[in-house]
């Protein structure tokens, strides 16, 4: 029986490596059937937005959806498809692997990172208020004379149950696949009330599956001197913390080190992309939104609208992205055989687009449709 599943194609160059990446999951034999549904900005003469109801209804029906890129404008127009997805499906867990695959040109060839971003809160919360507003007038009031009276204002929530549940995902994903640590990235020794409520609820879930603590910067909460003695029980996963600034130097020095990194929605969104740098760049990370009901697989980049109908565009992210979302749906045996196809093409480096070229200008690189031509190859091999 067939998987039903909603694609959205995006706008941009969206719809070209939307298209290249469904050839390629074809190819691997499993069985899907897609609902296809528009979104973006191609769509809002006719709906009057870029996120239609019936977009949400069909991933709230099928539970799986596999979406392009969307653009997002910078500074005016709708606020961004991603952020509404997430909020609406309550996608509350980001999943970004960051994976060298060897012929990526890179100064790091041993990195096989996954990041574990909380997607809801945090300061994306969208709580802010415009200076001169009588909100900030009374935040700058009650902070007795901490904010500047001239001063926009942000707030940044962590709450507990946010916290809970994206580190129960992170342990989680550790345990399906084969991970030996989960590191808590945060900055508990300033903003010692939200970032310190993160560290303390992540040593709970913790302890809860048994994971081995590796203290490092930040000493044990009181009553927690015991919870090494936890090591070898449960998963045998261990459990560490880095503040996220020295976090940042850590990747640079020995990102070998280092599994996954659970943390909290801003300083997700900054790693996540330091993670894909290491492993050259974002047209080969992939990536997930994931919550309770839904999970919706993407690529991190966005539409480049200047190639749009060029054929030009990198097709590997979202290629892998859909080799995530087959291992979400328990095809790992398919997802195996496409990760692999998709290495042998890297490793060649031969059915490559431009930005994969040693030089940039090499005549030899291939489009968006040739790419996914060479790993359908790999595939029937």
């Amino acid at each position: 029986m067939a998987y039903r599943i909603t694609l959205i194609p995006g706008d941009g160059t969206g719809p070209e490596i939307t298209e290249a990446t469904r050839r390629v999951i074809e190819a691997t034999g499993v069985g899907i059937d897609w609902e296809i549904k528009d979104a973006g900005v191609d769509v809002m003469d006719k709906y009057g937005t870029p996120l239609p109801e019936e977009v949400l209804e069909s991933i709230r029906r099928n539970k799986v959806a596999l979406k392009g890129p969307i653009t997002t404008p910078i500074g005016k127009g709708f606020r961004s498809v991603n952020v509404a997805l997430r909020k609406e499906l309550d996608l509350y867990a980001c999943v970004r692997p960051c994976k060298y695959y060897p012929g990526i040109r890179s100064k790091y060839q041993d990195v096989d990172l996954v990041v574990v971003r909380e997607n809801t809160e945090d300061l994306y919360a969208g709580v802010e208020y415009d200076l001169g507003s009588e909100e900030a007038k009374t935040i700058i009031e009650m902070s007795g004379g901490k904010i500047r009276h001239d001063s926009a204002i942000s707030i940044k929530p962590i709450s507990v149950t946010g916290s809970r549940r994206i580190v129960k995902l992170a342990f989680d994903y550790a345990i399906a696949n084969g991970r030996r640590s989960v590191t808590a990235v945060a900055k508990a020794n300033i903003m010692k009330y939200t970032d310190g409520l993160f560290y303390h609820i992540a040593r709970e879930v913790a302890k809860s599956y048994g994971a081995s603590f590796e203290w490092s910067e930040l000493e044990p909460e009181s009553g927690d001197e015991t919870l090494s003695a936890e090591a070898g029980k449960g998963a045998g996963i261990v459990y560490q913390e880095r503040l996220v600034d020295n976090m940042c130097m850590q990747l640079v020095q020995k990102p070998e080190l280092y599994d996954i990194l659970c943390m909290p929605n801003l300083y997700g969104d900054i790693l996540s992309d330091v993670c894909a740098g290491l492993v050259g760049g974002l047209g080969v990370a992939p990536g997930a939104n994931i919550g309770d009901e839904v999970a919706l697989f993407e690529p991190t980049h966005g539409s480049a609208p200047k190639y749009t109908g060029q054929n030009k565009v990198n097709p590997i992210a979202m290629i892998l992205s859909g080799m995530m979302m087959l291992r979400h749906l328990g095809e790992n045996e398919a997802a195996d055989r496409l990760e692999n196809a998709v290495a042998k093409v890297i490793e060649e480096g031969k059915d490559v687009t431009y930005d994969m070229k040693p030089n940039r200008n090499d005549p030899t690189a291939v489009g968006t449709s040739e790419v996914a031509d060479a790993i359908i190859r790999k595939l029937q091999a």
